[in-house]
């Protein structure tokens, strides 16, 4: 399972390469998370878990602040959640996530990404069933055993430990992820996690190739382009 979390792009966000977008999208969903579930990171654990991961994507503190600040007037945009599923370039499975004030908007845009590059947009479930929703740590460290002595004496449910050149990969269901963390930072106050989030992780892994790989890229290039979309996940193995 880790090298095939390993191999995919991470997420939508990570690649988008535009530092706007990428504010955006973070604030859009720090605002939701907060409106629905409280503006007290202490209170709200999803806040929590979303500040964090903001602050390590260098997302500057008045962006978090702004969205949160917005939250507590109780008023402004109305989101809705909508997920979209299919198969990309190369017979890939892809996974969409949005945010959205215009359903109908969002489905014209993510359908045009799809038709437009050789992909096919399918119902609910469509490949939902081929990926894990986990939470997903990686950390440096080469002792699988120490790790997960330490979750099981915390009576953490761990889906899997791997170690691959030098870095260990924890995956755990994705209700467990706080558990997972407080677990490693109390045994390891030095922990450094490279990555801590909750993520949709591919069962198995389909070989992009030859003239596919620059349709594929294309096609997340245009699903980036499309300001709703928060995340892409995919099981993608790109080979040069």
């Amino acid at each position: 399972m880790g090298r095939a979390y390993q191999n995919r792009k991470e997420s939508m966000a990570k690649t988008a390469g535009q530092k706007t977008r990428l504010y955006s999208r973070y604030g859009k969903e720090i605002y939701v998370v907060a409106k629905q579930g409280g503006v007290e990171p202490d209170g709200n654990l999803s806040l929590r878990r979303l500040i964090e991961r903001a602050k390590k994507d260098q997302v500057p503190a008045h962006v978090i602040e702004r969205a949160i600040e917005k939250a507590k007037g109780g008023g402004g945009e109305d989101y809705d959640t909508a997920r979209y599923e299919g198969f990309g370039p190369g017979n890939c499975m892809v996974i969409v996530d949005c945010l959205t004030d215009n359903v109908k908007r969002t489905f014209t845009e993510v359908r045009q990404a799809f038709v437009k590059n050789d992909a096919k947009l399918g119902g609910p479930g469509t490949v939902g069933h081929m990926f894990d929703h986990a939470a997903v740590f990686v950390f440096p460290g080469d002792d699988e055993d120490a790790i997960l002595e330490i979750l099981m004496m915390a009576d953490v449910d761990v889906s899997d430990v791997e170690v691959e050149d030098g870095m260990i990969s924890v995956f755990a269901p994705h209700t467990e992820f706080f558990k997972v963390k407080t677990a490693l930072t109390d045994a390891m106050p030095e922990i450094n996690f490279e990555i801590e989030n909750i993520t949709f992780v591919p069962q198995t892994m389909t070989k992009v190739t030859g003239e596919d790989v620059a349709v594929f890229d294309k096609f997340i290039a245009a699903l980036e382009d499309c300001d709703d979309v928060q995340n892409v996940y995919h099981n993608a193995e790109i080979e040069d």
